[in-house]
């Protein structure tokens, strides 16, 4: 693989620390929420973290898909949800959801676009086996045969 872009991140004191990126464009203070038996402070949270990413990345691929095949994505929204969880294996494991809201777009579209980013997503490729991914549009999962 041709590597494009590679992002560096330096954490110290793990979940309850604080992360920052090599380049000086984001700093974070960490915590623990209490769902987990943290203290709940004022930091974000890995979780949170991912959310935002594949998020974001989700709807870049989402847009390109769009562009492709002249459809108007432009005011659409994806929200993500990852939560974690034990495994009962003795580890803890993630899932994911991306939820669409597409206000210009038909269902049958949204849906298709929802599938193909998902096939062209970086954070799709990399979780795909590895964790559960939902998809949805406007909180109606997709058929998970079709996605």
């Amino acid at each position: 693989m041709n590597i494009l872009y590679t992002a560096e991140a330096v954490v110290q004191g793990g979940r309850a620390g604080r992360g920052r990126t090599s380049d000086g464009h984001l700093t974070v203070e960490l915590s623990v929420p209490k769902e987990m038996g943290g203290e709940g402070g004022p930091g974000t949270n890995p979780e949170q973290l991912f959310a935002v990413g594949y998020a974001a990345c989700f709807q870049s691929a989402l847009l390109s898909v769009a562009r492709g095949r002249k459809l108007d994505a432009a005011d659409s929204t994806i929200t993500a949800r990852v939560g974690i969880g034990p495994t009962g294996h003795g580890g803890f494991g993630l899932t994911a959801a991306l939820d669409l809201h597409a206000p210009r777009l038909s269902r049958t579209d949204a849906e298709d676009l929802m599938r193909r980013a998902h096939e062209r997503c970086p954070y799709s490729n990399a979780t795909r086996g590895n964790i559960d991914v939902m998809l949805s549009v406007d909180g109606t999962e997709l058929d998970r045969r079709a996605a």
